[in-house]
C-alpha cells in the first residue's frame, strides 16, 4: 500500500481495538463504505485481543490491502495509567502511522452511519482552512445497538456552530462523540510527554488540536457511540474521573503558552476538587473523619469523634 499525499485531499482514519469481536466488522464496513473524491487509508491497531478481534482484523486486511494497514500489538506494550491497561501505546503508534492531511478517529466498537461522512468533513475543512477539527453528532447505542441511555451526546438543541479551545476547557468534559471527530494532521507536532499518562486520550486530542484553530459542529447524525455495561463500579468510576479531570486540566494548563486560558482552567480545576470533596463526604465519611485525624494528629492538635 503505498502512501498518500499529505499535500493533496486525504484522510487517514485511525482505529484502535481490542476485545471487540462482536463490534469490529461494523466499526470496519461503516469506514469501507465511504464514497469519497480522494484516497483514505484505514490504520488498524489489534491489540492482542483473545475474543477473536484479532482473526477479523486479519481477514479484513487480506480482503482490503489497499485500504487497511494492519498492526499487531502486543500486551508487553500496554501502558498502564492509574494502574489500569489502556489502548494508549496502540494510540499513539496508530496516530504516528498517519500519513493523511486529515485524521479521522472511530474506536472499534464505535461504527460511522453515512456513508458520505467523510467527504462532508473534508469538504468544510478545505473550505475553511482557519478551523482545525470539526465534529457531529451521534446516536447513543448499547452493546445490542439499542438506544443507549445515556444523554452525553444526541441532543442537537445543544449545540453550538463553532466552538473554540476557551469554550471546550470551560465544559469540563468532552462534548465530541470520538467517532466523529476529523482534524487536521500537523506532520511536525509532537504530542507532549503526558499525553501518555492522562486518562481520557481522546479529549486531550481534541483540546490540543484546538490550539491551531476553530471547532466546527455539522448538525448532522453520521457516527454511533457505543456505551457497554462493563467496568468498574459507579462510585469508583466517579472518584477516577474527578482526579483524572484535574490532572489532565492540570497538565492543559502547563501545556498552554496563552495565559488567557490560565483562568478558566483553574475555574474548573476548582470544581472538580469542590465535587470531588463533597462526593468523598458523602460516600465515605469515616475514611474522611480517619484522614482528617490523622493530619491533625501530626500537627498535635488533639481530636475526638464520637
Amino acid at each position: 500500500m503505498s502512501e498518500i499525499n499529505i499535500n493533496k485531499k486525504s484522510v487517514s482514519v485511525c482505529i484502535q481495538t481490542y476485545q471487540h469481536a462482536s463490534f469490529i466488522q461494523r466499526c470496519l464496513d461503516g469506514i469501507l463504505m465511504q464514497k469519497t473524491d480522494f484516497p483514505f487509508e484505514i490504520i488498524l491497531g489489534e491489540d492482542h485481543s483473545t475474543d477473536g478481534t484479532r482473526e477479523i482484523c486479519e481477514r479484513y486486511a487480506q480482503e482490503y490491502p489497499d485500504k487497511i494497514k494492519l498492526f499487531l500489538r502486543r500486551r508487553e506494550d500496554v501502558i498502564y495509567i492509574n494502574g489500569r491497561p489502556t489502548g494508549r501505546f496502540n494510540l499513539i503508534e496508530n496516530l504516528a502511522a498517519c500519513s493523511g492531511k486529515y485524521i479521522a478517529m472511530c474506536e472499534g466498537d464505535d461504527y460511522w452511519t453515512d456513508e458520505n461522512k467523510l467527504q462532508k468533513q473534508v469538504d468544510f475543512m478545505e473550505a475553511h482552512p482557519d478551523y482545525a477539527l470539526c465534529f457531529h453528532n451521534a446516536k447513543i447505542v448499547d452493546e445490542l445497538d439499542n438506544p443507549g441511555q445515556i444523554t452525553d451526546y444526541g441532543n442537537s438543541s445543544k449545540y453550538s456552530d463553532t466552538y473554540t479551545l476557551y469554550d471546550l476547557l470551560s465544559f469540563g468534559e468532552s462534548i465530541i462523540p470520538t467517532a466523529s471527530l476529523l482534524f487536521r494532521r500537523k506532520p511536525e507536532y509532537q504530542w507532549p510527554h503526558w499525553f501518555s499518562e492522562v486518562y481520557a486520550a481522546d479529549l486531550a486530542i481534541m483540546f490540543l488540536m484546538a490550539q491551531f484553530g476553530k471547532v466546527k459542529y455539522i448538525d448532522e447524525f453520521m457516527s454511533a457511540y457505543r456505551i457497554n455495561s462493563t467496568g468498574a463500579s459507579k462510585n469508583h468510576a466517579i472518584f477516577h474521573k474527578i482526579s483524572s479531570r484535574i490532572f489532565f486540566y492540570s497538565c492543559m494548563r502547563n501545556e498552554l503558552q496563552d495565559k488567557m486560558y490560565y483562568e478558566i482552567i483553574d475555574t474548573v480545576i476548582q470544581k472538580f476538587m469542590i465535587y470531588g470533596a463533597a462526593l468523598s463526604c458523602k460516600e465515605s465519611p469515616s475514611f474522611v473523619i480517619k484522614t482528617i485525624s490523622k493530619r491533625l494528629k501530626k500537627k498535635n492538635y488533639q481530636i475526638t469523634f464520637h
